[in-house]
């Protein structure tokens, strides 16, 4: 994952909690969130897999006007996805690992304030590659091509711009949510510059999270 870039995102994570503590003083809470992921591409170019992985980060909850609350956070996701591909007669779903670090910025409606809510809002996803969980897979030939092989595929854009919805249910001091999240941005773009097989890639990214929250 790019160091800048995860730099960047925590810098901007330190402004949004000294903006929400000096406007939202009537409820701001700081919560600690983590939980399971189902990750998936949404793609044609390739068979793919969901997998499950897990979720963490950090997470503020402030009130806006009227039902409304905003909600700013940092997670870091540690995503799983299965690829199809073979080696002479062996056929594999190759499990790949796709690590990321998550700035989200959500509008929450108040169903019953502090205890129901719908979200919704963009999220700005810094992610490292596609990379194999195991290496004696590296050569196996993506299923569909010819000479594509799985270690080929690792390398994906890094710099991706997600949109999410989902609900929170709970007390005022605990929560679980669930959220889906669609990656607007073609997350196999970076393949495309490698003229592999030459064919344009397209992918995008499906993730549903389901999380518990604890506010302080």
């Amino acid at each position: 994952m790019p160091l800048k870039a995860l730099f960047f995102i925590f810098f901007l994570f330190i402004l949004q909690q000294t903006f929400s503590q000096r406007n939202y003083d009537s409820y701001n809470r700081l919560g600690i969130t983590g939980g399971l992921t189902l990750f998936d591409i949404n793609t044609s170019d390739l068979i793919t897999k969901q997998g499950i992985g897990v979720a963490g980060g950090f997470t503020t909850r402030g009130s806006f006007r009227g039902n409304f609350d905003l909600i700013y956070g940092i997670s870091f996701y540690n995503s799983k996805i299965g690829v199809q591909g073979s080696f002479l007669t062996d056929t594999q779903d190759i499990n790949y690992t796709i690590q990321a670090a998550q700035l989200n910025f959500f509008g929450s409606f108040n169903i019953i304030k502090h205890h129901l809510s719908l979200e919704l809002g963009p999220i700005l996803n810094i992610n490292g590659k596609m990379k194999l969980d195991n290496d004696r897979y590296e050569n196996y030939i993506v299923d569909g091509y010819s000479f594509l092989r799985a270690q080929d595929i690792e390398d994906i854009s890094q710099i991706n711009f997600h949109v999410a919805g989902g609900i929170t249910a709970g007390l005022e001091s605990f929560r679980l949510s669930a959220l889906y999240q669609y990656g607007v941005t073609n997350m196999l773009q970076k393949l495309n510059e490698k003229g592999l097989e030459n064919k344009d890639f397209e992918g995008h990214s499906s993730t549903i999270t389901i999380a518990a929250v604890v506010y302080f």
